[in-house]
C-alpha cells in the first residue's frame, strides 16, 4: 500500500531498529508517525532526535506514545516486579493473561487504548516480543516453586500461594497468544491495513551449538525457550495473515545480531547502572574451602570508580567491547545484520514489494541473513574503536554483556598473553610455567586490569589452584536460588572452564596446544593456494605477529567448541 498521507505507528521506535523504520519512511512522506517506548524518557527522546532530522514536518508530526505494550493500560508504567509484588496487582496480572479476552478485557489494554486513539493504517512492530517473554525465565520461576514444595514438605516458613502465582504470571504460551489476540482485535478496532512484525530467531540464526549465553548449560534452555518462542510467534501471526478482513500480515526476522547505534567511550552500564569497578589483591583472596559462595557482601574492596572503555552500542541488544563484537562478528558466528536493511525490507514489503525475507509469505528461507554491506563496515567499525582506544589509554576487551561468562575468561586470557608475549609464536614457543608466572606477575601488579575483570562478575584463579581474586557477585557457577556450592577438584576445573580467568599451569598448557592447533591449520594450506578455498590463511593471522583476542575466541568458538553457524 502506499505509505504518503498515512497515519503509521512504530511500536519500539526509539530502538535501533525502530529508529531506522522511522527515517525510511520519512522518504515516502506518511502522514505522522507514532513513535513507541517503554520509558518515557526514550519515547521522548526519539521525536525529539526526530525532529531535529526533520524540522519541516512540524511539532505535530512525531508523536511519542510510552509503555509496556504486553499489559493493561493502568500497569503499562508500572515495572513488571512492582504488579508481581503486590498481591492484588498479580491477581489481576494473572487474570489478564489467562481469562476470557472479552471486550471490556481488550479495551483496558494499552495496545488497544493506543492504536484506538491514533487509529494508524500501518504498524510496524520492532519490539523484540520474545525476548520480553522468555527472558522471565520461567525454569527460575519453577525453582522457587519446587523449593516452596520442598519446604512446605518439611513444614517450614514458606510462601507457596506467591511463589505459585508468579509462576503462573510467567507461563510463555499464555503471554503470547493473549499478546497477539490484543493486537489483532485491536487493530481490527483501529481498522489498521498492514502489520509488519520485526521477529527473532532466538539464537541470532546460530543452532543448538550457540556459544553465547548468560550462564545457564548449552544450549540454554532459556535461549530455548525464546527461539520457542519466538517460533509460537511466528505461527500466530501466520494464522493472523490468513484471517479474513485482517490486517495484511508479514515479519521479518533477521537470523544475525543487529548493530550499531553508535561507537564511544564512556561509562558501562548494566541494566541502566554503571559498573562499579572492585579489587582484590592477591593477599585477600579468598581460599577455596569445600563450599564456595557466589555472593559475598564483605569480599571484594570498593574503588570508587567506575567502569569505563571503549564500546558498541547495539541498542537494545546492550553495548559490546571491541573483543565481544570481534567475536560475535567474526565469519562463522552470528555475524550481523545492520538495521537500515532491515527498514529497507520493511518498507518495501509495505509498498507491496517482494523481499524475499518476509516470513509470513514463505515460512522456509525468509530470514535477513548476514550481509556484504556488514562485512564491509565491520573493519571500518573496528578501527574507530582502536582509534579510541588509542585516544583514552585503554583496552576495550570485555563487558560480560553478550555472555557466555566463558567469552570474557576467553577474551581476558588471551588478552593477558598479548600483554605478556606480544605474538602467537612466542606464546606457543614459551614453557606453560613461564607463562603462567608472567601472566600472574601482570594481574598481581596491574590494579587497574585486575579490577576490570572481577567486577564484571569473572573471577581470577591463582595458580595454586586454590585462591580466587573476586568481587562481591560472580558470573560461575550462576546464581539460581543457592548461594553456595559443594567444592571438590572437579567442579573448580568445570568453573574455571566455564568463567574463570584462569592461571594454573594446566590451562597454559591448553593455551599452547591451541595456538599450535591454528598454526597446523594454516600450514595446511599450500603455498601456492591462492583461491577463494581458506580464509584464515597467514594473512588473516598477521603471519603470527600479533594477538587479537576477539578473533582466536571466535576461532575457538567455531573450532574448537564446535559452534560455527551452518548457513551464511
Amino acid at each position: 500500500m502506499d505509505i504518503k498521507g498515512r497515519t503509521v505507528c512504530v511500536i519500539g521506535g526509539w530502538g535501533l531498529v525502530g529508529s531506522a523504520v522511522c527515517r525510511k519512511l520519512m522518504e515516502r512522506t506518511p502522514k505522522r508517525i507514532i513513535v513507541t517506548s517503554l520509558k518515557r524518557e526514550e519515547a521522548e527522546e526519539a521525536v525529539s532526535d526526530l525532529q531535529k532530522e526533520y524540522p519541516h514536518v512540524g511539532k505535530d508530526f512525531f508523536i511519542p506514545w510510552w509503555g509496556n505494550i504486553f499489559v493493561r493500560q493502568e500497569f503499562k508504567d508500572t515495572p513488571r516486579e512492582e504488579i508481581l509484588a503486590d498481591e492484588k496487582k498479580r491477581e489481576v496480572f494473572m487474570h489478564d493473561i489467562l481469562g476470557e479476552l472479552n471486550d471490556a478485557a481488550l479495551k483496558k489494554t494499552a495496545v488497544y487504548q493506543l492504536l484506538w486513539k491514533y487509529k494508524p493504517e500501518i504498524v510496524v512492530d520492532c519490539v523484540n516480543s520474545a525476548t520480553v517473554i522468555a527472558y522471565q525465565d520461567i525454569f527460575q520461576s519453577s525453582r522457587d516453586v519446587l523449593k516452596q514444595v520442598r519446604a512446605m514438605k518439611a513444614k517450614k516458613d514458606n510462601n507457596l500461594i506467591e511463589t505459585t502465582e508468579r509462576l503462573l504470571c510467567t507461563l510463555y504460551v499464555p503471554q503470547i497468544v493473549r499478546h497477539v489476540q490484543i493486537m489483532y482485535r485491536s487493530m481490527i478496532a483501529a481498522k489498521t491495513k498492514i502489520y509488519v512484525k520485526i521477529g527473532t530467531s532466538g539464537t541470532g540464526g546460530m543452532g543448538f551449538n550457540i556459544p553465547y549465553t548468560h550462564s545457564e548449560e548449552k544450549p540454554s534452555r532459556v535461549l530455548l525457550s525464546k527461539s520457542s518462542v519466538a517460533g509460537a510467534h511466528t505461527m500466530l501471526l501466520f494464522l493472523m495473515g490468513r484471517t479474513p478482513d485482517g490486517p495484511i500480515t508479514k515479519e521479518i526476522k533477521p537470523t544475525a545480531a543487529i548493530a550499531w547505534k553508535k561507537i564511544a567511550y564512556g561509562e558501562i552500564k548494566k541494566r541502566g547502572k554503571p559498573v562499579e569497578l572492585f579489587d582484590c589483591p592477591p593477599e585477600k583472596g579468598f581460599k577455596i574451602t569445600n563450599m564456595l559462595p557466589v555472593k559475598m557482601a564483605e569480599c571484594g574492596k570498593p574503588l570508587g570508580k567506575k567502569l569505563k572503555s571503549v564500546y558498541i552500542d547495539t541498542g537494545e541488544n546492550g553495548i559490546f567491547s571491541r573483543g565481544e563484537f570481534e567475536a560475535i562478528s567474526m565469519p562463522g558466528q552470528m555475524e550481523y545484520v545492520t538495521p537500515e536493511e532491515i527498514a529497507e525490507s520493511v518498507v518495501y514489503e509495505i509498498l507491496g514489494g517482494n523481499t524475499g525475507h518476509d516470513i509470513i509469505n514463505a515460512l522456509d528461507h525468509a530470514t535477513l541473513e548476514p550481509t556484504f554491506r556488514a562485512g564491509v563496515l565491520l573493519e571500518s567499525a573496528l578501527k574507530k574503536m582502536k582509534q579510541l582506544e588509542k585516544k583514552h589509554g585503554t583496552e576495550s576487551v570485555a563487558f560480560e554483556m553478550l555472555g557466555p561468562p566463558r567469552l570474557s575468561k576467553l577474551l581476558y586470557e588471551s588478552y593477558l598473553l598479548k600483554r605478556g608475549f606480544k605474538d602467537m609464536l612466542t606464546v606457543s614457543k614459551t614453557a606453560a610455567k613461564s607463562l603462567s608466572k608472567k601472566l600472574t606477575d601482570i594481574i598481581t601488579k596491574d590494579t587497574e586490569l585486575r579490577a576490570r575483570i572481577i567486577s564484571i562478575g569473572i573471577p581470577i584463579l591463582m595458580p595454586d589452584g586454590k585462591t580466587l581474586l573476586r568481587g562481591k557477585e560472580i558470573k560461575i557457577p550462576p546464581y539460581r536460588g543457592e548461594n553456595e556450592f559443594l567444592v571438590n577438584p572437579k567442579s573448580i576445573n568445570l568453573w574455571a572452564h566455564d568463567g574463570w580467568v584462569d592461571l594454573r599451569v594446566k590451562n597454559m598448557e591448553v593455551w599452547k596446544k591451541r595456538l599450535n592447533c591454528i598454526f597446523d591449520e594454516v600450514n595446511s594450506i599450500p603455498e601456492a593456494e591462492t583461491s577463494s578455498r581458506f580464509m584464515r590463511n597467514k594473512e588473516y593471522w598477521k603471519n603470527f605477529k600479533d594477538i587479537e583476542p576477539g578473533k582466536i575466541v571466535g576461532w575457538i568458538f567455531t573450532v574448537e567448541e564446535l559452534g560455527e553457524r551452518m548457513k551464511a
